[in-house]
């Protein structure tokens, strides 16, 4: 009963002591869409992910009611940085639902346009409102419209002081007239939020940034171990360790802590710890509160575990090869930075196709065998084993309209001449250990797609090779030889890919450079570049984010320029934020259903190469 008539109160208290409109709310996730649109349209950055913003500390004057309800404390508006845009979570701010929709397209228009960072927020967002409506004269009266509505439902500011009397009327004028203040007064506390501007970044502590090193010795998480969540994200903060020596757990009876509260105890460490429960637990919290512990060495050692011994690793074939990356930062290839081993599967011996894949391979076999029989009659040609009646036509059409000189009047009957040579490129990363359903993980439909792509192209008789790769660290990029390009198409090939097993990680760049550089050597006049992968780029040496969908995306270019034509298969439900930016609009599908894959990958090589 306490518990009932708590929640009552709490709602009630809440929603008097809220200025926003509830019932006309519209959230992030029903515009991110649209969002993304206008944003990229109108020349922001492809590559920035757009996300909703978690509510950041935001010190303005409350009123009673929202002091007795712990509201106005935190803030969601709109910011961005070098990785990403970050939009409110919800928009109540206008009492018409359309009004708060336009809201976001409108603060996406100005991201689109902002450079670099606020030297002074409102004068710095005056002038990119007068250069964006000087560039879209259109947008002015929705713009007026916004500015209206904003005006309109701001808070009675007549009984604050005076200089927060003067800063309310400032940034009235500047909504009004964008560009025709340049005077705010000092106060101390912040004006209530003006959702039509955007905000400072919100800066992270130096403290907090990661301490990258080049020493190999250093381990770090994988990112991608913890399940995605689609929170927000959330304000960390560093702080000291204060027990660094000492492992010893507590526990305080004589005190209860909610989630979001923090004692300075040390945590212990387990091996065992539930990655899914720890990414609940910081959903729940609004900061997340870090410290640095410094472990023995001995206590990282199990990093370097998990790289087989040398007698149950892969057969290494050669030396390293050195391969550069691309670094975004400072747009330039680095040289010699990857070092990329081919292998051989250790333990592979030759194989029958297996028995589950026949049958489809059979009908596989049969459609693709018609390509080899193809035969056609080549147009126009000066000579030719028959007439060419269309070209005769228009010949004698129009030599009686005027003198005509002759041209070729026949045609030829030709054989298909398939000049092309294929690599299939497989992500061989730990994810694909993953299971799809009670019998069957990733990598087992990785293998069966492999297998019938090379019953297909070995069919119809194309050139065509088959790889993998996975990676630790750019020093240790694994690419495993399937079949190159010499080699026939037997039990021995067959052997191998039924050997493969997953990896380690997704360093997508140097696979590709390396896969360019074997196509190069083709002498075929097309060359198709497949890549089959479960995710978007990553590793665990600043290779994650940004830095590795970079440095992919340049691999790709560089692919393009040499005349291959780089394709992408994923499983991946999400590739449709990143593969458009690494691979266009037409350069990539994804398979909803992955059991599907064996099937989809020889049928998508016939559509593309099928002219």
């Amino acid at each position: 009963m306490e518990e009932w008539i708590g929640g009552l109160w709490h709602k009630y208290i809440t929603r008097k002591a809220s200025e926003n409109f509830v019932d006309a709310e519209v959230s992030f996730a029903e515009v991110n869409k649209s969002v993304g649109v206008v944003y990229r349209a109108l020349g922001g950055e492809s590559v920035k992910r757009i996300e909703a913003a978690s509510a950041r500390d935001y010190i303005v004057r409350r009123s009673l009611l929202q002091k007795i309800a712990g509201e106005n404390k935190q803030l969601s508006l709109a910011w961005q940085d070098d990785e990403s845009l970050r939009l409110p979570e919800k928009l109540a701010v206008f009492p018409d639902k359309s009004l708060n929709r336009d809201l976001y397209i409108w603060l996406a228009v100005l991201a689109a346009h902002q450079q670099g960072k606020f030297n002074h927020w409102a004068i710095d967002n005056q002038q990119l409102v007068v250069d964006v409506l000087t560039k879209y004269p259109a947008l002015k009266p929705r713009y007026q419209k916004l500015a209206q509505a904003f005006i309109n439902h701001r808070p009675d500011c007549s009984k604050r002081p005076i200089a927060e009397q003067q800063m309310e009327q400032a940034i009235i004028c500047a909504i009004k007239e964008p560009g025709s203040v340049s005077d705010f007064p000092t106060v101390n506390y912040a004006p209530q939020a003006v959702y039509l501007w955007l905000y400072p970044s919100a800066h992270t502590d130096a403290l907090v940034e990661p301490d990258y090193q080049e020493n190999e010795s250093e381990e770090t998480e994988n990112s991608n171990s913890v399940a995605k969540s689609n929170a927000s994200r959330k304000k960390a903060e560093r702080v000291d360790n204060p027990n660094e020596k000492d492992g010893m757990m507590i526990f305080r009876l004589e005190s209860m802590f909610s989630w979001s509260e923090f004692s300075k105890l040390d945590r212990g460490v387990d091996d065992s710890d539930d990655d899914e429960d720890n990414t609940r637990v910081a959903e729940d919290l609004d900061n997340i509160t870090l410290s640095k512990q410094h472990e023995q060495k001995s206590a990282r050692i199990k990093i370097d575990l998990d790289l087989p011994s040398a007698s149950e690793d892969d057969i290494p074939l050669a030396d390293g090869i050195k391969l550069p990356e691309w670094d975004y930062k400072i747009q330039r290839l680095v040289a010699d930075r990857c070092l990329l081993f081919p292998m051989l599967p250790r333990d592979s011996t030759p194989q029958k196709l297996p028995f589950k894949l026949q049958k489809t391979a059979n009908l596989i076999r049969a459609q693709f065998e018609q390509l080899q029989s193809i035969r056609y009659w080549l147009k126009t040609q000066p000579q030719g084993e028959e007439l060419d009646l269309a070209a005769w036509l228009d010949f004698h059409v129009e030599s009686q309209i005027s003198p005509t000189k002759e041209k070729g009047l026949y045609q030829s009957f030709r054989g298909n001449n398939r000049d092309i040579s294929s690599l299939l490129l497989a992500d061989f990363s730990m994810s694909t250990d993953a299971y799809l359903d009670d019998n069957n993980r990733v990598i087992d439909v990785v293998k069966d797609s492999m297998m019938l792509f090379g019953e297909a192209l070995n069919a119809v008789g194309d050139n065509f090779a088959m790889y993998g790769f996975s990676s630790v660290k750019r020093s240790n990029i694994r690419f495993t030889v399937l079949k190159n390009f010499t080699e026939r198409y037997d039990d021995n090939i067959r052997g191998r890919l039924q050997a493969i097993r997953p990896g380690f990680y997704t360093r997508m760049g140097a696979a590709i450079r390396q896969a360019t550089k074997i196509l190069t050597e083709q002498k075929s006049t097309q060359k198709l570049l497949l890549i089959l992968t479960d995710g978007k780029p990553n590793d665990i040496d600043h290779y994650e984010g940004r830095f590795g969908v970079e440095d992919t995306k340049q691999a790709i270019t560089e692919a393009l320029k040499l005349g291959i034509k780089p394709f992408c298969l994923t499983i991946d439900q999400e590739a449709a934020d990143y593969l458009p930016y690494l691979f266009g609009s037409n350069g990539y599908t994804v398979i909803h259903k992955p059991s599907q894959l064996p099937v989809r990958l020889p049928q998508l090589y016939y559509q593309l190469t099928h002219q």
